[in-house]
Formats: C-alpha cells, sequence, structure tokens
C-alpha cells in the first residue's frame, strides 16, 4: 500500500488538476489506487465532482498533488499524450463501479489495446451478455477512469464513432492519438 501524506486522513481521497492536451484532467486516488478521472475541470466541475467523490467514498477528498499514485499517474498520463505510453500501470482503485459495469469495464482494460477499438456488441459478447451492446453504452457513460480505462475506444458496430461522456472532440482526439482516425486538420 502506498504511503498516505502527512497531514491527510488515511481514509481520505487525494485530488490534483493535471492540465492535458484534451484539458484539464481531474485525479483522485484512494490508498489502492486512481479512483477517478474527470474530464473538463474547471473549477465548479471539479467541486461537483468531489462533492460526488465525498458521497461515493464517505471521505472528504484533501488536494494533494504530491500522493504518489496522483504523482505516478500524472507521469503516465503525459508519456501517454506524448505518444510515448501505450498501456497503464497505475493502480486502479475500481469501487466506484461494480456489477455488469464493473465487469465490461475490467474486460475493456484488459482486451482493448492501444490503437484499436472495439464494437459495443463484441465488447457485450466478451462478457458473455450477447444482448447487452446498449448496456454496454451505459457502462462506457458510467467509467469512472476514462482514458485510463480506454472507454474512448469503444465504437458503433457500423464504423460510427458513438458516444463519449468527455464530448466527441475528445473522443476524436484520443483516437487520433491513438492513430486510429486521422489527426484533426484544424
Amino acid at each position: 500500500m502506498t504511503d498516505i501524506p502527512a497531514g491527510r486522513p488515511a481514509t481520505a481521497p487525494a485530488w490534483t488538476v493535471r492540465d492535458t492536451p484534451i484539458g484539464p484532467l481531474l485525479l483522485a486516488a484512494t490508498g489502492r489506487g486512481l479512483v477517478t478521472v474527470v474530464f473538463h475541470a474547471d473549477e465548479r466541475t471539479v467541486r461537483r465532482s468531489l462533492a460526488r467523490l465525498a458521497g461515493r467514498l464517505g471521505a472528504e477528498p484533501v488536494r494533494d498533488d504530491g500522493d504518489p499514485v496522483l504523482a505516478g499517474a500524472a507521469r503516465e498520463l503525459d508519456a501517454y499524450f506524448r505518444g510515448a505510453l501505450r498501456e497503464f500501470s497505475v493502480a486502479l482503485d475500481w469501487s466506484l463501479t461494480s456489477g455488469f459495469n464493473g465487469r465490461v469495464l475490467r474486460a475493456l482494460a484488459e482486451s482493448v489495446p492501444y490503437g484499436s477499438v472495439v464494437g459495443y456488441q463484441t465488447l457485450a459478447d466478451r462478457v458473455g451478455e450477447p444482448g447487452a451492446a446498449r448496456a454496454v453504452g451505459v457502462a462506457m457513460g458510467s467509467n469512472p477512469l476514462p482514458v485510463v480505462v480506454p472507454c474512448h475506444r469503444v465504437v458503433e458496430s457500423d464504423g460510427g464513432i458513438g458516444g463519449f461522456g468527455g464530448g466527441l472532440e475528445t473522443k476524436r482526439a484520443l483516437l487520433a492519438l491513438e492513430g486510429v482516425l486521422p489527426a484533426p486538420l484544424f
């Protein structure tokens, strides 16, 4: 288990905001690992997300830019956005997802590598739920760890890009970074 920095209760999640090419990301971690990544982390989004996280985890998050899990996640995200990292190794805390959604997100993280995509139906088949393509879409929308758990790699079976909680422009940028789509012209 990671050492908890002095001044932060052992049960309190740590958080920070990281600037990235797709905008600021809110990162939060527990002693078990990275627990959430939130897109478009302006002041209002951060405030709402931290309140929701406190309710879910039962402890008030504390800003801690030096937290070792957050520092590791930030290093890996920086490398990913430079094109130098294809697989994240930061420890993940899966406590914000469970059941079907958790199974789908774990299958996604384990079976859809950098530079590839998967259809909603194919992912449903992989978790043994062949009639659950729409439910896979719901699982993607509830992903507490986007980018690291790559829900941007899930697309429609007809070749459409599908939806994305971070916005379609962000999804296109991530897929372009991974070479799946051409880079935007402007």
